[in-house]
């Protein structure tokens, strides 16, 4: 199980996120929508701490993190249980394919250079790019890319993943073969957490979608709940927009 109390984050005055509560059953995986600039990509990256809250309290399994007194070991700690993917890819451009999927199971989980090529070499035929196993990023197209950066969230095996807008950065030529392997991820059951303007694959792929407005969320429910019946005036307004 995954909680998340009161999490808060400003930018001087200005607060992106505004006190939020969410639990997150393990395999479940939930969608968060909403505005552009209404909180959504802070909320994953200080779930990571890439942006660290000022207030707030997340648990993940045993684990408790509070941003009154986290330590750099706390800190540590939950970033093992938690993958990114990022928009942008964020590959690592003097790496290879399979350097960037072992870097972080050699720096971060301290796994043996033997068995982390052997781990990511599982992953990249999972993925579908064991033939651009020695290619760096330079040489491969968005969407290989960001398949990479997804197979490096797979071959973590963190407690949660967290996907910020994957396909968002991607030509429309390359969206179709990503949403494919994170539809493949889900049916795993790993537990997930994406922001995505995607409706449609959101509404497939989610156990529960989030609508986000004013750094806050304003309604949660099943997809056909919030895609067919949104109660709040909010969600209705910005899914007729997007549709």
């Amino acid at each position: 199980m995954i909680s998340i109390r009161g999490l808060t984050k400003r930018y001087g005055a200005n607060t992106v996120l505004d006190g939020i509560d969410l639990d997150i059953s393990a395999g479940e995986r939930v969608a968060i929508i909403g505005p552009s600039g209404t909180g959504k990509s802070t909320l994953l990256r200080c779930l990571n701490y890439l942006d660290r809250p000022d207030s707030g309290v997340i648990r993940i399994g045993d684990l408790t993190v509070d941003a009154a007194t986290a330590s750099s070991a706390q800190i540590l700690a939950l970033r093992r249980r938690t993958a990114f993917v990022f928009q942008n890819y964020a590959l690592f451009a003097n790496k290879t394919a399979r350097g960037n999927i072992t870097e972080a199971l050699i720096t971060v989980q301290r796994k043996p250079r033997a068995e982390a090529e052997a781990r990511a070499n599982e992953i990249l035929r999972e993925i579908g790019l064991s033939d651009k196993s020695a290619s760096y990023p330079a040489a491969l197209s968005g969407g290989q890319q960001q398949r990479i950066g997804i197979g490096r969230a797979m071959a973590l095996g963190a407690a949660l993943m967290l996907l910020d807008e994957p396909t968002s950065a991607l030509d429309p030529e390359w969206v179709g073969e990503v949403l494919d392997l994170m539809r493949q991820v889900a049916e795993r059951r790993q537990t997930m957490l994406i922001v995505t303007h995607e409706m449609q694959f959101a509404r497939e792929i989610a156990d529960r979608i989030i609508f986000m407005d004013g750094g806050r969320i304003v309604e949660e429910g099943t997809p056909a709940q919030i895609f067919d019946t949104p109660k709040d005036i909010r969600t209705a307004n910005f899914l007729r927009r997007v549709r």
